[in-house]
């Protein structure tokens, strides 16, 4: 792997930023995996879409045995639905890296992962990951036994894809893949918030994740399509940053047509700025709400 102190984020302070919403068992983990990181110059920012109070007990316990000198920082707002988008603005308000990771709360990142996204990290390009999925019952193995799954070898992995436990092995390998990382460098497709970072400068230019995505889906992908509109390129992470994501119950799709919607309209245009992003956010914690639903009644909404 590339000295990362030859990079432009090589010294820099990266912010990882963790999604969660009442999930305290996969959150443990998730940390757990965290702690072990080798590159230890990164804060986590705990991104909290209105859990119950087990949830911040769980972070006040982690702030002391997490290793120096990382540290934690938990944003919340009250639970009004899924609200991933804005809940990722807040986390990305509170951050104070040059590069934000965003990771959801149930994915085990193995202990090079944040090096890898450093190395990989350059001026001009958002970085996109991928990741594993465990099956319902290997993740409660992994979760009621405590096990260190994000640190299990290749062989280890075969042989849970052989027994059905896992959808693929792929995302495991590490290959020194150099110019072939950009040769997706226009496609949105594929991006999603559970593996992806972005220079933290290039999210103040787009003004953050569109609050206007309500429920579940595709506020990523719009995220994603305005970083390419605003000239950031997609530099592919696979086989480098791979990640482990745990089984949980399927999301409220309900909203899913909406949101689709919406994206089609930002992919027809060219808009970069988020039409209720971290601008909008202010003490007030209903204040982004307020202008989703204003624009929710105004059909005159620009797209582009």
């Amino acid at each position: 792997m590339p000295d990362a102190s030859a990079k432009p984020f090589g010294g820099s302070l990266i912010s990882v930023i963790v999604t969660t919403y009442n999930r305290e068992d996969a959150l443990d983990a998730a940390l757990r995996a965290l702690a072990q990181q080798s590159d230890k110059n990164f804060e986590i920012i705990i991104a909290d879409d209105g859990s119950r109070p087990e949830t911040a007990a769980l972070i006040e316990r982690w702030r002391s045995r997490m290793p120096a000198p990382i540290k934690i920082k938990h944003v919340r707002h009250e639970h009004r639905g899924f609200r991933g988008g804005e809940i990722r603005n807040r986390g990305i308000r509170a951050s104070a890296g040059d590069l934000c990771i965003f990771l959801d709360g149930d994915c085990l990142a193995d202990p090079g992962f944040v090096a890898a996204h450093r190395s990989l990290a350059e001026p001009g390009w958002f970085v996109t990951g991928n990741r594993i999925l465990l099956s319902r019952e290997l993740t409660e193995i992994v979760l009621g036994k405590g096990i260190a799954a994000e640190t299990w070898h290749f062989a280890k992995l075969l042989s849970e894809r052989l027994r059905g436990r896992i959808n693929r092995l792929l995302p495991a390998l590490r290959l020194p893949l150099g110019p072939l990382r950009k040769l997706v460098r226009s496609d949105w497709r594929g991006a999603q918030t559970c593996n992806l970072a972005v220079a933290r400068h290039d999210l103040d230019h787009i003004d953050g994740f569109d609050c206007s995505y309500t429920g579940w889906g595709l506020e990523d992908s719009d995220l994603v399509v305005r970083l390419l509109h605003a000239g950031v390129q997609r530099k592919d992470g696979r086989f480098a940053t791979g990640v482990l994501h745990l089984w949980h119950p399927q999301n409220d799709r309900s909203q899913l047509a909406a949101n689709h919607t919406r994206l089609e309209q930002v992919m027809s245009g060219t808009r970069v700025r988020a039409l209720c992003g971290m601008s909008a956010l202010g003490a007030d914690d209903d204040a982004p709400l307020a202008r989703v639903r204003q624009w929710r009644n105004d059909d005159a909404a620009p797209v582009t």
